[in-house]
């Protein structure tokens, strides 16, 4: 099968044409500081594998506008699954409501004609029993690697985006957005104590990567290594310790606890624990956290963001003193500074904010083994679940879903029932070593904000944390 008219999918004589789009978006944004007209069309697909049968093969296609007109720091925004003249007409009538503008017109994004990711479809290119032939022998392989394993569950998920960005100063751009990802999970039973492990991986790729038996048949490994290692696990001790963070997904802690604190619009409305700490030293000493949506296929990466502007690396805290935040347009005009290509959005139903792409923190140059070495009692965490965060404090919660205690500079037990409790900036001033081995996750993170989810990466070297409040249950 071949990949749709991108054109075609967003555009039909009788209803819209990109002359008409133009045209109207000008028209019914012509008293407005900024804003587009943000057109989308996306089908996808999931897949669900569980107790050795296809439990679930869903398809979908949907389409939509949204447009937005913001004048000062107020935001009129309309939106519906409706691609057409008359439809974008009556949004417009929502933006009469908006003051007009009283200074100068936005300037527009700049131009790029970079491309980070194919634009065929992934949808397309693989038969449906192709797919629920991968899943099968997932579970089957899974079943086979060890007696303990009880139930086996295989996620199969792609989802292909098209968006044209229409601003009423004349210019367009296109984004063509493949994503995909599969997951494994594993229940293993012993005794009659049953613990899980789970490993995903995917990324803006067709599903090539996905069908490679050394890839899948790696997250099958790592799904029942992890499983079988919570089965020895012992309860997890309480109190301050120290916390060596392994690489790579364990910077999803860092995302929560100090990348939604550097998002423009919590620091220009004062609400952030970083606002108005530019200059200052807000973490220890090689402390480099960076936000870069520019990575070629990484599941955070973006050719331009959703409102036109093109991704790039944004260097947040340079060892150790805070350098920026992220920007959307909003919020950089209403700070004077350049947007950072972070306006994101869930889908056309939704106004952009500043969100995150792939937020990490650099290497630094210690040995991981060395930093091992020096924790004398702690733990040592190498993947998380769930967790929360307040961006006024920056106070977080994390549930660990593999983790060690350490003593003497050794691993001893996995544990269970692990969380870690602190505060962002505390935290930053409390690195004490800095891993050579920095790595990005293996593609599966969604970013949650304001009630809309977007994928995002996350990274970072191994981290030698001295002294974080673990909550156990020994």
């Amino acid at each position: 099968m071949t990949t749709p008219d991108p054109a075609g999918l967003l555009y039909a004589p009788d209803r819209l044409s990109p002359d008409e789009a133009q045209s109207l978006t000008a028209r019914l944004l012509n008293r407005c500081d900024d804003g587009e007209l943000y057109l989308q069309y996306t089908a996808s697909e999931s897949f669900a594998f569980d107790d050795g049968r296809l439990k679930t093969a869903d398809y979908s296609r949907d389409s939509g506008f949204g447009l937005r007109g913001v004048s000062g720091d107020s935001t009129g925004f309309a939106h519906a699954n409706e691609i057409s003249s008359a439809a974008i007409a009556r949004a417009g009538e929502t933006l009469q409501l908006l003051d007009p503008s009283v200074g100068d017109k936005a300037a527009p994004p700049v131009r790029t004609n970079r491309h980070l990711y194919t634009e065929e479809s992934p949808l397309d290119l693989v038969p449906f029993a192709e797919k629920v032939a991968l899943l099968e022998k997932i579970d089957a392989v899974a079943r086979a690697k060890d007696p303990r394993v009880a139930q086996v569950s295989a996620f199969l998920l792609a989802n292909w985006s098209v968006v044209d960005i229409i601003r009423p100063d004349g210019f367009t751009a296109r984004d063509i957005r493949p994503l995909v990802r599969l997951n494994v999970q594993i229940v293993a039973e012993m005794n009659g104590r049953r613990e899980t492990g789970s490993y995903g991986f995917g990324g803006r790729f067709l599903y090539d990567d996905l069908f490679d038996e050394g890839r899948w048949m790696h997250a099958v490994d790592e799904a029942v290594r992890q499983a079988l290692v919570n089965l020895d696990s012992v309860p997890a001790p309480a109190g301050e310790c120290t916390v060596l963070l392994g690489p790579g997904w364990p910077g999803v802690l860092l995302h929560e606890a100090v990348g939604h604190g550097l998002e423009g619009d919590f620091n220009r409305k004062g609400t952030s624990a970083f606002s108005g700490r530019v200059g200052e030293r807000v973490a220890a000493p090689g402390v480099t956290i960076v936000d870069d949506g520019s990575i070629a296929n990484r599941r955070g990466s973006l050719s331009i963001d959703d409102e036109g502007t093109p991704t790039r690396e944004t260097v947040l805290i340079e060892d150790g003193i805070l350098k920026g935040y992220m920007q959307d347009r909003l919020n950089a005009r209403l700070m004077g500074v350049e947007p950072t290509g972070n306006g994101r959005r869930q889908s056309y139903e939704h106004a952009p904010m500043p969100r995150m792409t792939n937020t990490f923190m650099r290497s630094g140059d210690d040995d991981p083994s060395e930093l091992l070495s020096r924790v004398k009692n702690g733990i040592y965490a190498t993947s998380f679940g769930g967790g929360q965060v307040d961006i006024t404090s920056g106070k977080f919660v994390f549930a660990c879903t593999e983790a060690y205690k350490v003593e003497d500079g050794r691993v001893v037990a996995p544990i269970k029932g692990a969380t870690l409790i602190g505060d962002g900036p505390s935290v930053l001033t409390r690195v004490i070593g800095i891993g050579d081995d920095m790595a990005l996750d293996e593609g599966v993170g969604v970013c949650g904000k304001g009630g809309q989810s977007v994928p995002a990466g996350v990274g970072q070297p191994t981290l030698l944390i001295d002294g974080i409040t673990v909550g156990g249950t020994g």
